[in-house]
């Protein structure tokens, strides 16, 4: 059997300190670029090592809200959110290029990313802080989401996104992180969980149902517990089941 091959990304930068045992295993980041983590220094230090081991790298904006890390929502004037989500990016765009390299994606954090997902108007939003890289940059989004839909149409180039870690309710949203059983924690879970969404292309959600879902990228939190051993689990049992880790 001809083995298959998955994006494996992570968000980083976030201050948990993993980055130089995380980014030789996985495929692409996401990088918080002052909206809920992030400065100058963060971004420089991942980029390096984003050479050295060959990973795409990409913008991880949020609602500018470091207090609470980007996971709550916040109602702001549209023209406040759109500059802020500009200047993120730009921020490491402008980083990428010092060093002749490209941006390769664009995925929401947190709350801003729960709540594109859902809602159109914002998702419109969005889309228009970021027009710019509409035909250079990949959009990282939820299968079947709003803002997956507004992406195609309006001629995004987009990746759909699972996440490895999290569970999912029958709507395909994240069980919220309140709940005891919004991250899976367990390597042996998580990799039965990313296995059925990658082979089966559904995903067992916590009522048990089966949902039909698509996934060109699967996330693991730098933050969940056990992220790097998760993540070391996953590239080396993934393998068995003739799935690799894009390199």
């Amino acid at each position: 059997m001809k083995p298959g091959y998955i994006d494996l990304n992570s968000d980083v930068g976030e201050g948990v300190g993993l980055e130089k045992d995380l980014l030789p295993l996985i495929s692409s980041c996401n990088v918080a670029c002052g909206g809920h983590a992030g400065n100058a220094q963060s971004i420089s230090d991942i980029l390096g090592l984003a050479h050295i081991y060959n990973v795409k790298v990409g913008a991880h904006p949020s609602y500018p809200d470091k207090s609470n890390f980007g996971r709550v929502s916040i109602q702001m004037p549209d023209v406040e959110l759109i500059d802020s989500i500009r200047g993120q990016v730009s921020l490491l765009e402008a980083m990428l290029l010092e060093k002749g390299k490209p941006m390769h994606h664009i995925k929401a954090h947190g709350a801003l990313y729960n709540d594109i997902a859902k809602d159109v108007d914002l998702a419109r939003l969005f889309l228009k802080a970021v027009e710019k890289y509409r035909e250079t940059t990949f959009i990282y989004v939820p299968y079947g989401s709003e803002v997956a839909k507004e992406a195609l149409r309006l001629g995004f180039m987009v990746k759909y996104e699972a996440f490895a870690d999290r569970n999912y309710n029958d709507d395909l949203s994240l069980v919220s992180r309140q709940f005891g059983n919004g991250l899976i924690t367990s390597k042996e879970k998580v990799l039965a969980h990313v296995a059925e969404m990658v082979v089966a292309q559904q995903v067992v959600t916590v009522t048990g149902r089966k949902v039909k879902i698509l996934a060109d990228t699967f996330c693991v939190h730098g933050d969940t517990q056990g992220a790097l051993q998760i993540v070391l689990y996953l590239t080396q049992e993934l393998s068995h089941l003739n799935i690799l880790i894009e390199k």
